[in-house]
């Protein structure tokens, strides 16, 4: 699905649909540009929508002593800058050409632009700017980022319901198109913190946007996002990598290809128990709708002549005859033949 048609289909159905899946493969390319084209056949293979990068440098973001606020147990580096540093490999010459690998195989690129310069270059070459958790109270970052004119996908980790009205503040004026992700900002999160309910609480608060779901979850059975896509997120995004035994920070914590695999098969068999929202009967429950149901019956024999009323008739399966809420129509009717006990009414049996 491409994110324009994404926005479309979000936006005029309140139905449950598939999500727009965005592997997000952020840095887990490592600096190796041959890691990154895997990772994107990967996603590609394995379902996904869009593939998402991060662009940034350690000197754009961060001070030198920032301190981690991620689990130290998988990922060691004990302050944000030397973090960073190690990811920071691929400026303009190198997303360009990923973005380039994506449109050749069939995938739609983005990464979240973390500074104004990366900005500029990235955002004509993708469908939507992602603004990350840690940004949505940035205020000069977030206003250029609206006035590109392009639709944002906006991340609500660590932010209460204020930041989160001041951030859509600072970019209705230029009426970009917003998808609102439920995000939780822990690294792993964990399942009792994952606060899935949010998604409906943000569809609540705003109606009038698309809401999502940014997952850092441990990956089992997919459910997480099973549950967040029934609760109304309408697009996912998730780490994703080819190895969640490599050290670092957003490895362990990542989907790969086969657990994209398994939630494409939890979500056909979620979409064929969905059906519709229409509420009607279903073709499939022709056959029960005739047999299963009653029609008007003698409940003893009736002698031509004689008023049809509640001591000679009675109702029973099948519902091939005279319908039973049709009863009324019936009673006080004159038998116009002898009818047999037991026997199915049918009109032709009635006089006027």
């Amino acid at each position: 699905m491409k994110f324009a048609d994404f926005l479309f289909l979000a936006k005029n159905n309140n139905s449950l649909q598939r999500p727009y899946m965005l592997a997000e493969i952020g840095v887990n390319h490592e600096g190796d540009m041959q890691t990154a084209r895997t990772l994107i056949d990967l996603a590609k293979s394995g379902g996904a929508d869009g593939v998402k990068f991060q662009t940034y440098t350690a000197d754009g973001i961060v001070i030198r002593n920032s301190p981690s606020y991620w689990d130290t147990s998988f990922e060691k580096t004990s302050t944000q800058w030397e973090l960073f540093k190690k990811y920071d490999k691929f400026w303009k010459a190198e997303y360009i050409e990923l973005a380039e690998y994506c449109a050749k195989k069939d995938i739609e690129f983005m990464s979240t632009p973390f500074d104004l310069e990366c900005l500029e270059f990235l955002t004509p070459i993708m469908p939507a700017v992602k603004i990350s958790s840690s940004d949505l109270n940035n205020k000069p970052f977030v206003k250029k980022i609206a006035a590109t004119g392009k639709p944002i996908i906006l991340s609500t980790g660590a932010a209460d319901e204020d930041e989160i009205k001041q951030s859509l503040s600072w970019i209705k004026p230029t009426g970009n198109e917003v998808v609102l992700l439920h995000c939780v900002l822990n690294y792993p999160t964990e399942d009792h913190a994952a606060n899935l309910g949010m998604i409906t609480g943000l569809k609540s608060m705003f109606p009038e946007l698309i809401i999502g779901y940014s997952d850092h979850t441990i990956p089992k059975d997919m459910m997480t996002l099973v549950t967040a896509t029934m609760l109304g997120a309408k697009l996912i995004e998730k780490h994703f990598t080819h190895d969640k035994t490599l050290p670092g920070n957003d490895h362990y914590h990542a989907m790969d290809a086969d657990d994209l695999i398994v939630f494409n098969s939890h979500m056909d068999r979620l979409m064929a128990l969905y059906g519709t929202d229409e509420v009607t009967n279903l073709e499939s429950e022709d056959t029960s709708r005739i047999y299963a149901r009653r029609s008007i019956v003698s409940a003893r024999a009736i002698k031509k002549g004689e008023v049809l009323d509640d001591s000679n008739l009675t109702f029973k399966r099948p519902g091939n005859g005279i319908p039973v809420d049709q009863w009324d129509d019936v009673i006080g009717k004159i038998a116009a033949t002898d009818i047999e006990d037991n026997d199915q009414i049918a009109w032709e049996m009635i006089g006027k």
